[in-house]
Parts: C-alpha cells; sequence; structure tokens
C-alpha cells in the first residue's frame, strides 16, 4: 500500500494550524480573563507556599488550563510546518529502491532532490506556482509515472518535447544524432554486461550499463508538447517510457542532485563512501 505522505502532512498540518487559530481567536481570551479572576480571588496566588497558591493552582487547572488538543497542535503546528515547506519546496530526501539506475544509483542510495529548479508546486495538488527552469537531456528526474500516479520514479531525461528519440541496436539517437558513447569495460564475471559513458548534451556525461544477451528493444517516438521520454541507466533492466510511456509535465517532482547516503538495509552499517553530486 502506497502511503501518500504529503497529503498526511498537509493535512495535519492544516489541522494544528486551524485549531491553534481557533483557540487564538475564540478560547484563549476567556482563559485568560478566567486567570484573571482567579488571581484576584486568591491574591496570594504566588507565595509559593501559601494556601491561596494550591487553591489557585487547582482551580486554574479546572477551569482556566489549556485543552491538550490545544497545547498538541501549538507544539506540532511549526515543526510540521517547516518539514512541509522544506520537503514541498526545496529538498526532499528519496531511497533508491531498485537496480535501473545502476550504475549511477545503486539500492540503498540515498539521494537529495531539488524541489525548485524545475519551477515551485504546491504540495498535493502538484500545481505550479513559480516556473523557474525546464528538464534538460541528461537530467536525473523524479516523478510520477503514469501507470503509477501515487509512487515516486527516478530515471534520466532522455527526450524533451519535440525530441525524436530512437534506440537501434542499443544505441540511442536523439533527433538524428547518435548519443555519443565510449565503452570502459565489461563487468567482471559477465562477458555481455558493459559499462560506457554517454554524453546527451556537451556540457553532461554519465554512466550506462547495456546487456548484450538481453533482447533488443527498438523503438522510435516523437516527444508530445509538454511531455518528457525517461530511460533508467541500466538500459536493460528498466521498466522506464518505453513501457509505460511519456511523463507529462504537471506530474515531475524535481531533479536529483547528489547522493548523500548509502544505506542497503536496517541490518548493514551507513556508508558515505558515494556522497556527492550525480551526473
Amino acid at each position: 500500500m502506497n502511503i501518500d505522505l504529503p497529503l498526511i502532512l498537509t493535512i495535519i498540518v492544516g489541522v494544528s494550524g486551524i485549531i491553534w487559530l481557533l483557540d487564538s481567536v475564540f478560547l484563549a481570551r476567556p482563559r485568560a480573563d478566567r486567570l484573571a479572576a482567579l488571581q484576584t480571588q486568591f491574591p496570594r496566588w504566588d507565595d509559593r507556599d501559601s494556601a491561596d497558591a494550591k487553591r489557585f493552582i487547582e482551580a486554574a487547572t479546572r477551569d482556566a488550563s489549556e485543552p491538550v488538543v490545544v497545547e498538541y497542535a501549538k507544539s506540532f503546528f511549526p515543526v510540521l510546518a517547516f518539514v512541509l515547506v522544506l520537503r514541498s519546496f526545496l529538498y526532499e530526501p528519496f531511497q533508491i529502491p531498485s537496480s535501473s539506475m545502476v550504475p549511477t544509483l545503486q539500492v540503498g542510495d540515498y539521494i537529495l532532490v531539488n524541489k525548485f529548479n524545475y519551477g515551485l508546486r504546491l504540495p498535493v495538488t502538484r500545481t505550479k506556482v513559480w516556473d523557474v527552469a525546464s528538464p534538460e537531456r541528461g537530467d536525473v528526474m523524479v516523478f510520477y509515472p503514469p501507470h503509477a500516479n501515487t509512487t515516486y520514479y527516478i530515471k534520466r531525461v532522455i527526450g524533451i518535447p519535440g525530441d525524436r528519440v530512437q534506440y537501434r541496436n542499443k544505441q540511442l539517437t536523439v533527433n538524428g544524432k547518435p548519443v555519443p558513447r565510449e565503452w570502459l569495460a565489461e563487468i567482471p564475471g559477465s562477458r555481455r554486461l558493459q559499462v560506457g559513458i554517454e554524453r546527451p548534451r556537451d556540457d553532461k556525461s554519465h554512466l550506462v550499463q547495456v546487456d548484450r544477451s538481453r533482447p533488443i528493444r527498438d523503438f522510435s517516438v516523437v516527444v508530445r508538447p509538454g511531455h518528457y521520454f525517461m530511460m533508467g541507466d541500466n538500459r536493460d533492466n528498466s521498466s522506464d517510457s518505453r513501457v509505460w510511456g511519456q511523463v507529462p509535465e504537471r506530474d515531475i517532482v524535481g531533479q536529483a542532485v547528489a547522493i548523500w547516503m548509502h544505506w542497503e538495509s536496517v541490518f548493514s552499517v551507513p556508508s558515505f563512501d558515494r556522497a556527492g553530486r550525480l551526473h
């Protein structure tokens, strides 16, 4: 079962904020008046050892104390509001659950997703309220895929609106030009698994992995306006736009910009050896 954390967090922040606001407007003043009346009734209320002080504490606790729900709302609202703003508009942590982005990202990598590079969006509704920039070829992007619109996916941007993307014999071509690629090595223990460097644009390069033993999935597609064609760097072990189609602009979450930790499971020791910017 997928948990819609942005929705849950937004509801909690909204409810706690409303409780705090209603208490401030309608209930806080009567409580303060009752407390003032009790201070008049028990003149020595501030003398800790007096009988007035003990009776004042009992009466104030019974008649003028802040409701528990209001106390919790005041405690939770600032912290959760800060978390909501941080993960909705600035940065959000994300764990890599599969090997579709190997060798760039490994299972167990924890990454930071920049939420403002592609424009600020409201939580839950995903409505863009401030346009900043658009994804470029080669970016690593987090998004909601068309077939699972409540689950985060992470892939690389291969085609932007208007691009013709082709894949022939495991060679990627964009707008009629083969994407430059240089093979580096074969994976030890496998004669067919190869790793290379791909350069989707002049200032961008990244690692890719192909499995020569897997069937060739050739295709040719034109990216629709307002959509992006996504592929995993592990080209023969990735469910991506070749399977479930192009990603609409409204379903973009943000740009993955850095690895900050690697932690495969609760039974392993976290490592920071892979920490650094993503390419």
